[in-house]
């Protein structure tokens, strides 16, 4: 696939696609051994991955604030 050199957006809407409330959902890829054991946890406890991962960023923030 080829850059044209020019592209016509003279017949363009500016915010056609803009939402101020939408929220974005940013993947976060975690190392194989951090998988491994978020895994392990969530299956353990009958829970998918994002919510053992919120948790322990949770408990994280807590110590964080702590420590403050």
């Amino acid at each position: 696939m080829n850059m044209r050199k020019e592209y016509d957006f003279s017949k363009g809407e500016r915010g056609k696609f803009y939402r101020p409330d939408m929220k974005l959902n940013i993947p976060i890829y975690l190392d194989e051994e951090v998988s491994a054991f978020v895994e392990k946890i969530a299956s353990k406890k009958g829970i998918d991955r994002s919510s053992v991962v919120n948790e322990l960023l949770r408990g994280d923030i807590k110590l964080a604030e702590a420590i403050e």
